[in-house]
């Protein structure tokens, strides 16, 4: 931004000049500025005193500093997300690849069903086996 030849003291001293009377296109010509510059001067500092003129001055560059502090945050926590999601892709393709990955773990494959031997011509749903063991010696197929 370019910085003014004209410190707050004198923008101020301007402005007073004018409203004492002293016309736009004098006060333009003495200090050598144009219209627009005297008019964007009364809508800004319009009013104000010196000290006030410097504290808006102290608040503008505070809130300069504060907008690049949140620009330069933001700009952090986007490329931790954008780290965070490349990661977490790489951990999801690589489960894929380990046919030896943990099954409690966060990628886990699900878990197939276990059916019986299939019979010829004997569908396993329906047929039920005699068990080996002695406990379950009464159970037979229907």
């Amino acid at each position: 931004m370019k910085r003014s030849r004209f410190t707050e003291e004198q923008i101020i001293c301007v402005l007073k000049e004018h409203q004492v009377g002293m016309s736009a296109a004098e006060l333009c010509r003495r200090h050598g500025i144009s219209d627009a510059t005297l008019y964007n001067w009364r809508s800004k500092y319009g009013g104000m005193e010196v000290s006030e003129a410097k504290r808006l001055k102290q608040l503008e560059d505070e809130n300069a500093k504060l907008k690049k502090l949140l620009a330069e945050s933001v700009m952090d926590v986007s490329t931790l997300r954008e780290m965070l999601g490349k990661t977490s892709e790489a951990r999801c393709k690589e489960v894929r690849r380990d046919p030896g990955h943990d099954r409690e773990g966060l990628f886990a494959a699900p878990r197939r069903r276990r059916h019986a031997p299939t019979l010829a011509g004997i569908d396993p749903r329906v047929h039920r086996y005699r068990s080996s063991r002695p406990d379950d010696a009464g159970l037979r197929s229907r």
